[in-house]
């Protein structure tokens, strides 16, 4: 079976559960976390054990804490068993589960599920990328005062930290300004040509791993925000279409 595919029924996999748990999680619970933990792990360790069961011996990196590890692979299974806590928590329906796959510390296949709309994103390297199987690309919306962007920021944060910053100066110049709570999900609609950028420095890299390729082999651009590389391991992360926009938020996004 191809790593596309394996990611696509890995992704599934964890969406089913989710889903299975959300009708019994509301934020006026006692501990609506405890509940959430339960399903995040319950979504992990599912796929966690289908990875194992088709890629034996390749390194797991998870957002929980379980799984097995294999540093002497060349390969890495990123996941994040769901993205959009706090969407999830509320029965907002903007959450996902990310699964991507390194090879020698480069992203060659991923795949984002989001279960609410049964919609299926995913992407191998070289081979562009799709929804529900149908090929996607990006928007191509020119400049950014004409764009719809959407931007991540902690969540604990104060009125004067550099990520609220930049959010009050892009939405001053940008058409739309938004924020969803879904990385994933986000990186996904840049793909799509839904949004026309996408900007966090706060993610790790399960939320980026599998979206940031579906980004790219749909056509679009990513780089850190002052344009410079990316690396799935470091918080720094600025997705567009690729259009003149890029350069205008890379210009503007650093300096706060």
């Amino acid at each position: 079976m191809a790593l596309r595919e394996i990611a696509v029924q890995a992704a599934r996999i964890g969406g089913g559960i989710l889903q299975e748990w959300a009708g019994r999680i509301t934020p006026q619970e006692k501990s609506p976390k405890n509940l959430v933990t339960e399903a995040d792990l319950a979504s992990q360790r599912a796929i966690g054990a289908f990875l194992a069961e088709h890629c034996p011996g390749h390194g797991f990196l998870g957002e929980e804490d379980c799984g097995t590890t294999s540093p002497d692979s060349e390969y890495r299974w990123i996941v994040d068993p769901l993205d959009g806590t706090s969407n999830y928590v509320h029965r907002f329906p903007y959450y996902a589960v990310s699964v991507g796959v390194e090879h020698r510390g480069r992203i060659v296949a991923g795949a984002i599920f989001d279960p609410t709309r049964d919609e299926m994103f995913s992407a191998a390297l070289g081979e562009g990328a799709t929804l529900n199987d149908s090929p996607i690309g990006p928007s191509v919306t020119p400049r950014l005062d004409q764009a719809m962007a959407v931007a991540s920021l902690p969540v604990k944060t104060t009125s004067d930290s550099p990520e609220v910053r930049r959010f009050l100066k892009v939405l001053a110049l940008a058409q739309s300004l938004q924020r969803t709570g879904s990385a994933a999900l986000n990186l996904c609609c840049v793909a799509a040509g839904r949004i026309d950028a996408f900007w966090s420095t706060s993610l790790k890299p399960w939320d980026m791993a599998a979206g940031v390729l579906i980004v790219t082999e749909a056509g679009g651009r990513v780089t850190a925000i002052d344009g410079g590389a990316f690396s799935v391991d470091r918080p720094n992360l600025l997705a567009t279409n690729g259009q003149g926009l890029h350069e205008e938020l890379t210009a503007v996004l650093p300096r706060v």
